[in-house]
């Protein structure tokens, strides 16, 4: 039986802050990735735990930056700066979810080596620093978390990044919203069991 989320938060909260934490890579070289996995119906109490965390983060106390890519913002944002949102509705309604969702996936190259996601948090991310994502649940289907994980995991290791994931993680399987079985992943480790 999973402990209660705000427990299983406190225990985040504090594991973070530990330098050993923040070491680049672990006991056998794996990359310092995290999955925080919840209750899909919690997410706006996990949401307010990491604005919380951000407002008292401070890099001179704590050793490092907490720095936050919603990847629903930065789809967003993406769009608005292209001026494809508006475009966006009128083709999901001439076409199709399936179809706007593929359109997205490739203009922002979401699924290659070299996604925009990707570039933007290797560009944007401080030395000093410990990443979370968020958004996932807000981006299905645009975004599967395990390709995300995948492309960043090949891209970017310099920092510890904490993927919060409303559903299940096993440390084998994603299950978004604990019924949509993502791919297999293996290479991170479940911050809190």
């Amino acid at each position: 039986m999973m402990t209660d989320l705000s427990e299983r938060l406190d225990k985040m909260e504090i594991a973070i802050k530990r330098p050993s934490f923040r070491q680049s890579l672990g006991r056998a070289n794996e990359v310092n990735y995290w999955i925080f996995d919840y209750p899909p119906e919690r997410e706006l109490e996990v949401r307010e735990r990491i604005a919380y965390m951000k407002r008292k983060n401070r890099k001179e106390i704590d050793g490092f930056e907490l720095v936050e890519y919603d990847f629903y913002d930065m789809i967003i944002d993406f769009l608005e700066s292209k001026n494809f949102l508006e475009k966006c509705f009128d083709f999901e309604k001439k076409r199709g979810l399936e179809r706007i969702t593929k359109a997205v996936t490739n203009s922002m190259k979401i699924n290659e080596d070299d996604s925009l996601i990707v570039q933007y948090i290797k560009e944007h991310t401080p030395k000093e620093a410990v990443v979370f994502l968020t958004g996932i649940g807000k981006c299905y289907p645009i975004l599967r978390s395990h390709k995300v994980l995948n492309n960043l995991h090949q891209a970017f290791v310099r920092v510890p990044v904490v993927m919060f994931f409303p559903g299940t993680y096993n440390e084998q399987e994603l299950i978004l919203f604990n019924e949509i079985k993502d791919d297999n992943y293996y290479r991170a480790f479940r911050l809190v069991k």
